[in-house]
């Protein structure tokens, strides 16, 4: 049976370590890797980098975006650093690339503060960090599709969780994939 490749958002809000995670996935078992920053339209950066906070027209064409990349074929499989803080938005994603699976990296904000006045060169200022917790829709227990984990882990632990749940839930056949009796 041709399984297809995984592909894997990690998510959460801003300065909670999704793109050191995706790299570090994207490292240790040989996926291919994008920053969902990197795929914002440039006026949508000048609006975070001035401190506005983006709107769903925004963000539409940007989550269609990483939809279409993750639906690219891939020898092994894809990973993309994304926000993916409302429901509305996971569900886009999935209608645009298929089976995905996301880890939603789980963090208080006073703990994701502190990191975000530590890290240099980023666009997102510390000021829109409360709108995206006012965003944040936390997964809930009828998206099947994700875990969570504590940003207060290890990145070895987090990335042999986040390894370990992603190949479970990608080998269960889906309602479509015909099942054979043992």
């Amino acid at each position: 049976m041709n399984t297809p490749s995984l592909r894997l958002i990690v998510m959460g809000v801003a300065g909670c370590g999704k793109t050191t995670l995706a790299q570090a996935l994207a490292e240790r078992v040989g996926l291919e890797m994008v920053d969902g920053d990197d795929l914002h339209l440039p006026q949508s950066v000048e609006k975070m980098r001035a401190g506005i906070p983006l709107q769903d027209s925004d963000r539409w064409p940007w989550l269609d975006r990483i939809g279409a990349h993750l639906a690219q074929a891939h020898p092994r499989g894809r990973v993309v650093a994304c926000s993916a803080l409302k429901r509305v938005y996971r569900d886009r994603i999935r209608a645009q690339a298929g089976e995905v699976f996301f880890i939603f990296l789980n963090g208080d904000f006073e703990l994701i503060t502190q990191r975000m006045r530590q890290r240099e060169g980023h666009y997102m200022p510390l000021d829109l960090l409360e709108s995206q917790f006012r965003t944040l829709e936390r997964p809930q227990a009828d998206e099947c599709d994700v875990i969570e984990l504590p940003i207060t882990e290890t990145i070895d632990d987090l990335v042999r969780w986040a390894w370990t749940a992603a190949q479970s839930h990608h080998q269960q056949p889906t309602p479509s994939t015909p099942q054979t009796e043992p």
